[in-house]
């Protein structure tokens, strides 16, 4: 968890090879129902273009389907879910379908001004989905997808009015899934500065304490 841009998705992603489980975002799996023009791509469309969090008897069904497939059988890394106190009740009602259980839930913290200089940087490649960053991963020719040559773009929700919104909204929504988790025992706080070897050795080691 942790507010947009704070590097969640990188960090997981980091994870899979540590843990030997799927990294799972929700933001990744509604993108792909946009651009798949699915019914659930139609609806969600207006949420994520303008910041906001999808509704979540959109978002159940969709949690229940990816957790129960085989890859997810032993473990799974959930990037962007829960959100909100009801998402955190949804999420007890999936897992205990699942007869699975979480080990910790990762909180990771940056300052609102790093967060928007990460987030009004970042392009991405709508061809291979490739990530850069203007300031710390630019591509070797401008505009241009190292990987694949697609031109890269900025997402509609990676400008600063939108990000502005995000954070107000994290803050109002997800800020109290935090303290839910922290309640039970289960909150992780990880410094989200530095560089990404840092973070994912400060995150490692945390793994480590709770599973000793």
């Amino acid at each position: 968890m942790g507010p947009p841009g704070v590097g969640k998705g990188t960090q997981a992603v980091r994870l899979v090879g540590t843990l030997g489980a799927p990294h799972i975002s929700t933001g990744d799996i509604l993108r792909e129902a946009v651009k798949g023009g699915t019914d659930l791509g139609g609806k969600v469309r207006s949420f994520l273009e303008a910041g906001k969090l999808v509704p979540d008897d959109l978002m159940g069904g969709l949690i229940l389907d990816r957790l129960a497939q085989n890859d997810a059988g032993s473990g799974f890394i959930l990037d962007g879910f829960p959100r909100t106190l009801e998402q955190v009740h949804l999420l007890d009602r999936v897992l205990e379908n699942l007869g699975a259980g979480l080990d910790g839930a990762f909180i990771l913290a940056a300052p609102e001004g790093e967060i928007v200089r990460r987030l009004t940087g970042r392009r991405v490649c709508p061809g291979c989905n490739a990530v850069f960053h203007l300031d710390s991963k630019a591509p070797e020719a401008p505009g241009v997808c190292d990987d694949c040559g697609s031109a890269l773009v900025q997402r509609p929700d990676d400008t600063e009015a939108v990000i502005r919104d995000r954070l107000a909204v994290y803050e109002e929504q997800t800020r109290p899934v935090a303290e839910a988790y922290r309640e039970r025992g289960q909150l992780v706080e990880v410094d989200g500065l530095g560089d990404p070897d840092e973070i994912t050795a400060r995150l490692e080691d945390s793994l480590k304490e709770i599973r000793a």
